[in-house]
């Protein structure tokens, strides 16, 4: 681990006010100012230049929206048209500050109105630059990736295959990062005395995760340390009281602050797409039911997705909220599950606890090795993203969620772990327990796996095969009601049930309806 030049944030506050409201921005406000007896610069003038001299200007490539990067500050990006408090405040509220510091007086409102429109409307032509959120590829090479530490003076890691590094990003040359309330405050990260396995030795004792289950937890880390790729939702299990809630916040409290909330999922698809944009990890906790619209954007979310929206107070434009993030879970009954939201999840189980522990003596340990087990995961990922390459070219074996699975296997060889293993006998008991959770599927199964299945196969219309099964259920359980809703929920199975080693094909549609055919290996 290397570290950069430290940022002064002194000496850029006091370039800050130096820049924009000096008195050579005040002299050439006053030559513009109209010849009179007093010639004092109108505010919305002053305001206006704080803001040309003081920032440059791009628009967001995700949305079209204009934002602010301070020219001698972080590469942290500033909402232009935002009034209320932000995570990076507002240029509102910075040009107040700078107003205010140099002239020993605020603005007045209509002033700051005219300054803001005035640089809204010379943003217009500014160029267009990807915002990233907390976790960014490197602009000039795609085996670098850059972590946000959410900190106030920008400081950000890093992160190349061998090594990472401590440093603060070029706003013109590096990424640029958004942040919001959800970005909260990493501490600085030191790599162990111990190496890396010291690290993940304080890691498994305040996360207390079985000993097959803790590689597919350190994967998910370091595929979340990794932008742009689809990576498996991970869900906390084990029996009562074995802390799933206080786990899940440590862990996504690793990359997204100790205070990150573990929250209840919304009921509307546009306070799910919010909630998916405004942080990185997107936890959610006691899940104990899945409906299917939840379903559905949750597995929209893992390989990345957008919603677009009609925009406030226009006619004809739109909003876009676009997301890809890493999903925890807690809480949920794998059986209820849906089979395409079933293929994307990956369970990681937690050992009984043993030996409790006060809430203040827990945290307060967590808090002292949260810069350690840090410094350990990015030393981790720092060797993965090396073997990443040929670890890659090695594999032979891609199931769905190939490019976490490509990290997992590049961690075992880092390692020496099984994580792959471990993480292939989860997929199968995953599809186990959700095709044994559907009444429907379960009577498919018992079918076609049974001594009275045709050996050459079956063939029929759906109808005939709704009214088979029907009779194969037991009364008072679910069963899709129409010969279109059962062949909606197979077709959804269809890859578990392959798994099982049952292929249902359907022949084109003739005048006698469309044939489908069932053949099993037993």
């Amino acid at each position: 681990m290397t570290m950069s030049q430290p940022y002064d944030a002194a000496a850029i506050a006091r370039a800050l006010v130096a820049i924009p409201g000096g008195r050579d921005a005040y002299a050439e406000a006053e030559s513009r100012a109209p010849q009179g007896r007093h010639r004092k610069p109108p505010q919305a003038e002053l305001l206006r230049l704080i803001g040309e001299n003081g920032f440059r200007y791009f628009r967001n490539e995700s949305d079209g929206e204009p934002y602010a990067v301070p020219e001698n500050g972080p590469a942290i990006a500033v909402p232009l048209r935002a009034k209320a408090h932000s995570a990076s405040g507002s240029l509102r509220q910075h040009l107040i500050r700078d107003y205010l510091t140099t002239y020993n007086h605020p603005p007045s409102q209509s002033a700051l109105a005219d300054a803001i429109a005035a640089l809204d409307a010379l943003a217009c032509d500014a160029p267009e630059s990807q915002l990233w959120l907390r976790v960014a590829p490197d602009p000039d090479d795609p085996n670098v990736t850059w972590l946000d530490l959410g900190r106030a003076d920008g400081q950000s890691v890093r992160i190349a295959p061998g090594e990472w590094t401590l440093t603060y990003p070029d706003p013109s040359t590096g990424p640029v990062w958004r942040r919001t309330k959800l970005v909260g405050r990493l501490p600085l990260p030191v790599s162990p005395t111990g190496g890396w396995r010291a690290g993940m030795e304080a890691f498994a004792e305040l996360l207390p995760f079985t000993e097959k289950t803790l590689p597919l937890a350190v994967a998910w880390l370091l595929a979340a340390l990794r932008p742009s790729i689809p990576r498996p939702i991970a869900y906390l299990t084990g029996e009562q009281g074995t802390g799933k809630t206080t786990s899940g916040r440590m862990l996504v409290g690793l990359l997204d602050g100790p205070r990150t909330p573990l929250r209840q999922a919304p009921t509307n698809d546009r306070d799910l797409s919010v909630t998916a944009t405004a942080g990185w990890t997107l936890p959610f906790d006691n899940l104990l039911s899945i409906p299917l619209k939840l379903s559905e954007f949750l597995s929209r979310v893992v390989t990345g997705s957008a919603d677009v929206s009609r925009a406030l107070y226009s006619d004809n434009d739109v909003s876009v909220l676009a997301f890809e993030r890493p999903i925890l879970l807690t809480g949920i009954d794998v059986g209820a599950l849906k089979s395409d939201l079933s293929e994307r999840m990956m369970p990681l189980e937690l050992r009984p606890i043993t030996k409790r522990r006060t809430i203040t003596d827990l945290w307060g340990g967590y808090e002292r090795a949260h810069p350690e087990i840090l410094g350990a995961m990015l030393d981790l990922a720092a060797l993965v993203w090396a073997e990443l390459p040929q670890a890659a070219a090695d594999l032979t074996h891609r199931p769905r969620m190939a490019d976490f699975y490509e990290i997992l296997y590049a961690l075992d060889r880092v390692t020496g772990w099984s994580g792959t293993s471990t993480y292939d006998g989860a997929q199968r008991d995953l599809v186990d327990a959700v095709l044994d959770g559907d009444p429907a599927i379960v009577a498919l199964c018992t079918w076609a796996l049974g001594p009275s299945f045709p050996r050459e196969g079956w063939s029929g219309t759906m109808t005939d095969l709704h009214g088979f099964l029907s009779g194969r259920v037991r009364p008072g359980e679910p069963f899709p009601r129409t010969a279109a809703s059962l062949s909606a929920c197979l077709n959804t199975a269809a890859p578990s049930l392959r798994q099982r080693g049952i292929y249902i094909t359907r022949s084109k549609s003739n005048k006698n309806g469309r044939k489908y055919t069932i053949t099993a290996e037993t």
